[in-house]
């Protein structure tokens, strides 16, 4: 391979680019399903083709793709496929709102007309995402892309539609179903967003037909006066003593007349309102299963279009539910029947699509008994799916515990049509894989599919198996099923992962995925959620414009602590922009300093070559390569990210690349030669190590270095492990010098002595052992910490005028003699202090002043107190250093 040089600055737009096309070109990640080597594969959560890239979605695909680079420098054959959903209810929504635009509609067009229409739009605008997506250097498998209505996932959809109808778990009937008047659709429980609000709660009089033991009537307490048109029945809890007597009465239901019967039920709280409660079985979910308990009547008096019908009334016939309830107060008002109006704090259920309020409405739909595949899902966490953090696992127990049967039909035309048809003479209903051509019970042929389609999440459940290629036996499917793990976020803990886990025991005898991680959420800076709204969106687009994919990328996992929500901001990604630098001159400087090619001796290995500083960085090397292994399996991405950055930074630049300059530089061959084979090796697994969090950068400088044999580092192996590095001795001794080296700095920083006037260092230690390391290591020493000479002894005393410093019970001196002009440093000290002095008393009348502590925002007085302390500290240090010149001259 032919050598490139670095260029003074990293520039990551066009290197970026580069390198994407380089492995989707070579489809260098398209695995083998036959190739030797465990498998582990993961299939993306697959985003809306209406989707847009957020800071959500940024995250989720950075920790996937580190696992995936990770586990492939680990030698397995790893499988990411990726993929978008069609969002049936978001998708139809865009095109309707591109056809109003155009004073048009979907009816207008037809059926048939508007599916062109989505499909038109989807070829033009739904790779959006995925191309977005390509831009975080996600590593997956683009031959493999899929589609939840392509021609394959369709198949597989009609499938399973068909079986769990044979087996008599997916059913139709009426029923209550959480119902859209603006989507114009049925939802799932879990498609409805329930937010708190603040309401009203009227408490109306019902009178009794017959007074009972002095009382005309009850009182019941409702946030929804308008539904009482359908009521059919008021219930009391049977063990309350106050109304327990009026069980079997009847009451006289206020504006409309029917008599309905008091009944007596457990469910009833008697703390909640007056203890009396108004069932209205087709606009309550729980009225409903009530009403079906009791045997009551259903009287629906709200339409599908969120407007009062005829059962309402002829007063209330046509008018909206707002507009109805306002007239039922009112007449109830009329008639001394509104006993009282308070406020009332409750939960209110919009449509997770366009925030419409949702409405509770009975109608025919489709469902999937889900009670025996719930218990199934339940029964295989943990046994055979870990979910972290494990927090989760309560949650997920709790939704399938209370699960009720999933509503599978949407009122829309976009998805996956119900493979149901009913014939037009005997009404014989057919469920087929195949649209069938003659009725099987009459044999006529007026035959009439469904209009309804199944919801979104139905096909999304099959995802880890239908992307594989089910129901037909591929390779992919027996190489790659189950997949590893799933990444995802957990507002759809319940949507997806719990549905996937229902359907891939049920349709492939095992559980879809070994491992479920939940990420948190990506917040600003204050820890504020993300929002259009509130205008603090942080866009991953910009970021990457900005500061490179790879800035954006380490931020993100450094922050990613299991099941703490990530506090981002601009700064912290310009910050993390800097490490990217960092690491892009140490490997410049690294290049200036290796020859064309790196010829070791033969049998020589890092771990023979002689000097501290290479047996401390190689055994840390081998440290931090154990430890990112460790954080990376157990899902630590955070750990695995500072930890990388630690060894980086901090060891390998700071110190073990200032440390072999004097070699690098050297006119002894041989010791020359083993730095630079040291360096070129710790460089490459470097590299090697940070290449599943920063992918471009890494995969850049890789291919500047030389003698390297694969030009691709994504399929590099990860290093194997090397037992003769380890020397914690090394360790010991290199944190003594260490110390000694940043003691003698801070001395030369705090008294403002020019960094290039070398010093006298004077230690004195008792320890055998610390003073042969010291004398060992003299000339790293001198060169590091600017010294002119060092002297180590039991009996070393420094003189009167020195700044002093204690290392591991070694007492430190550097005579400061000829090194600091006292006048000047006392005068400047002076000056500071003063400045402080006045800083401290200003912040303090501040914080002492009731008004501003009273009338500041909490946050902005406690950032006045931390002034305050900071400034307070760095007082009492100048003050301390005064005080040790002062003694030092008298």
């Amino acid at each position: 391979m032919a050598r490139t040089e670095l260029p003074k600055g990293y520039e990551p737009k066009d290197v970026e680019a580069h390198w994407r096309n380089y492995w989707e070109t070579k489809n260098a990640f398209t695995p083998d399903p036959a190739a030797p080597g465990e498998a582990y594969s993961i299939v993306i959560p697959p985003p809306n083709v209406t989707g847009s890239l957020h800071m959500g979605h940024a995250l989720n695909i950075t920790l996937q793709d580190i696992l995936c680079r990770y586990h492939r420098q680990k030698g397995r054959k790893v499988l990411w496929v990726p993929g978008t959903d069609h969002a049936g209810i978001a998708t139809q929504n865009v095109v309707e709102r591109q056809l109003a635009a155009e004073g048009s509609s979907r009816h207008e067009l037809g059926r048939e007309a508007f599916i062109e229409r989505v499909w038109k739009w989807r070829e033009e605008y739904g790779k959006r995402i995925l191309n977005q997506i390509r831009s975080l250097g996600a590593s997956v498998d683009w031959t493999r892309e899929r589609f939840t209505l392509d021609e394959g996932l369709s198949t597989a959809v009609r499938e399973v539609f068909v079986r769990l109808y044979e087996q008599g778990l997916i059913y139709r009937g009426n029923y209550i179903v959480n119902w859209c008047h603006r989507c114009h659709t049925a939802l799932a429980d879990d498609e409805v967003d329930h937010t708190p609000k603040k309401g009203l709660l009227y408490h109306i009089k019902y009178p009794l037909q017959k007074e009972r033991n002095g009382r005309d009537g009850v009182v019941v307490a409702t946030t929804r006066p308008e539904t009482m048109l359908g009521d059919t029945a008021v219930a009391v809890h049977p063990g309350d003593e106050r109304f327990c007597d009026l069980i079997g009465e009847t009451v006289v239901l206020p504006l409309v007349g029917r008599k309905l019967t008091i009944i007596g039920d457990k469910y009833v709280s008697r703390e909640f309102g007056t203890g009396c409660l108004k069932i209205t079985p087709a606009h309550d979910m729980n009225d409903w299963e009530l009403g079906r308990k009791h045997g009551l009547a259903i009287i629906p008096v709200i339409d599908d279009q969120g407007r009062m019908n005829a059962e309402a009334g002829e007063r209330y016939q046509g008018l909206s539910i707002m507009e109805c309830r306002a007239r039922v107060v009112e007449d109830l008002e009329k008639q001394g029947l509104l006993v009282k109006v308070e406020e009332h704090d409750h939960s209110v259920g919009a449509c997770y699509r366009c925030k419409t309020v949702i409405e509770p409405h009975v109608s025919r739909q489709w469902f999937v008994a889900v009670k025996t595949l719930a218990e199934k899902a339940r029964a295989a966490v943990p046994e055979k799916t870990k979910i972290y953090p494990e927090n989760w696992v309560k949650v997920y127990y709790n939704w399938l515990d209370n699960i009720r049967d999933w509503c599978i039909s949407r009122q829309i035309w976009w998805g996956h049509r119900i493979p149901a048809w009913t014939c037009g003479d005997c009404e014989e209903l057919v469920v087929a894989r195949v649209a069938p051509t003659t009725c099987p019970k009459c044999g006529s042929g007026n035959l009439v599919q469904e209009e309804d389609v199944l919801d979104t999440w139905f096909s999304s459940a099959l995802w880890p198996f239908s992307t594989l290629g089910w129901p037909e036996k591929t390779p992919e499917l027996a190489a790659f099923y189950p997949t590893s793990v799933l990444v995802t976020g957990f507002d759809i803990l319940f949507f997806w992962v719990a549905r996937m886990m229902m359907m891939g025991i049920q349709f492939m005898g095992d559980v879809p995925f070994s491992d479920v991680y939940i990420h948190a959420l990506v917040r600003d800076a204050e820890g504020k959620k993300m929002s259009k709204s509130t205008g603090n969106v942080i866009d991953p687009l910009e970021m990457i414009a900005q500061y490179g994919t790879d800035s954006l990328r380490f931020t993100l996992t450094a922050f990613a602590a299991m099941g703490r929500d990530i506090k981002l901001s601009a700064d912290r990604i310009e910050g993390y922009r800097n490490f990217v630098n960092k690491l892009w001159n140490a490997a410049r400087f690294g290049l200036m300093n290796l020859p064309e090619t790196i010829a070791p001796a033969p049998g020589f290995s890092v771990d023979q070559a002689q000097g501290l500083h290479h047996a401390w960085l190689f055994h840390r090397l081998e440290e931090t390569k154990e430890a990112v292994d460790q954080a990376i399996a157990g899902y630590r991405f955070n750990d695995a990210a500072q930890i990388l950055y630690h060894f980086i930074w901090h060891e390998f630049c700071d110190w073990y690349l200032e440390m072999l300059k004097p070699e690098l530089n050297s006119q002894d061959e041989e010791r020359k030669t083993v730095a630079q084979v040291c360096l070129w090796t710790a460089l490459k697994e470097i590299l090697i190590l940070l290449h599943p969090i920063m992918p471009f950068v890494t995969q850049e400088i890789w291919t500047s270095l030389p003698s390297i044999d694969a030009e691709d580092l994504a399929q590099v192996a990860i290093s194997a492990s090397r037992p003769a590095c380890c020397r914690p001795a090394a360790v010991h001794s290199m944190a003594l010098l260490q110390e000694v080296v940043v003691s003698v700095r801070n001395i030369r920083g705090e008294l403002s002595i020019k960094p290039g006037l070398e010093l006298e260092l004077l230690v004195r230690t008792d320890s055998d052992e610390d003073r042969a390391c010291l004398e060992e290591n003299r000339t790293m020493i001198a060169t590091l910490a600017k010294l002119k000479s060092l002297v180590t002894g039991p009996d070393v005393k420094g003189p009167k005028a020195s700044a002093t410093a204690v290392v591991r019970g070694a007492e430190l001196f550097v005579p400061l003699v000829g090194a600091v002009d006292f006048d000047t440093e006392l005068a400047r000290l002076d000056k500071e202090i003063a400045k402080l002095d006045k800083e401290i008393a200003a912040i303090e009348k501040k914080l002492s002043s009731e008004g501003f502590v009273s009338k500041a925002p909490p946050d902005v007085v406690e950032k006045e107190r931390e002034k305050a302390g900071l400034r307070n500290e760095k007082r009492s240090k100048l003050r301390e250093l005064q005080k040790r010149l002062k003694a030092a001259i008298e």
